[in-house]
């Protein structure tokens, strides 16, 4: 379990230095550059994203059960990774009347994504993974929303194309992965 808070902490942490170091962000940047400074960053991301991994499939072995969810909540869980997915996809492709309205899309469904995991799943290391991403992405969510209106910012809307983009590619790539992927990488089949 350990291995699991240390990676939640270091990926995390990572991610929320924007929102609560923003100065010393900004000092680090300009005294060893903007390459260097993704490379660390990226560094650091990386290794809490292995960490992760590896935390929570060791806690997988021998779990700590803090409730049992019922059966139907992994039903909601599949129904919510969809739209989870199609914000995903949102925010990879400019123009669409979702990125206009969200602003950051991936946050909003990494927000959907955990909240549906944690619904549907009672043991520790869950609500560590699950609990840890909903509150940062709670926390993330909001302070960039809140610098989006500071600076004025506002997502172009493009042509209906770009909606059917973000749509269609959000559903096809929820049903691969559900279908295909969750049971192989994680272990669970979705349905």
């Amino acid at each position: 379990m350990s291995f699991l808070v240390a990676g939640l902490l270091l990926f995390l942490g990572t991610h929320l230095i924007r929102v609560f170091a923003t100065s010393w962000r900004s000092e680090q940047i300009a005294r060893m550059g903007p390459r260097a400074w993704r490379g660390l960053y990226s560094a650091f991301a990386l290794l809490g994203f292995a960490l992760i991994i590896w935390g929570y499939g060791e806690a997988r072995l021998m779990p700590t059960v803090l409730w049992v969810p019922p059966v139907w909540t992994r039903h909601l869980a599949a129904l919510l990774t969809l739209p989870a997915f199609i914000l995903l996809v949102a925010a990879y492709v400019p123009g669409s009347r979702i990125k206009a309205a969200i602003g950051h899309p991936m946050v909003a469904g990494t927000k959907l994504w955990a909240l549906s995991h944690l619904l549907a799943n009672g043991n520790l290391a869950d609500v560590l993974l699950f609990g840890g991403f909903l509150s940062w992405a709670v926390v993330v969510f909001a302070a960039a929303r809140r610098r989006d209106r500071e600076a004025g910012v506002r997502y172009p809307v493009g042509p209906p194309s770009r909606d059917a983009i973000v749509a269609i590619g959000g559903i096809v790539a929820w049903a691969v992965f559900a279908r295909f992927l969750h049971g192989q990488l994680i272990g669970v089949q979705p349905f």
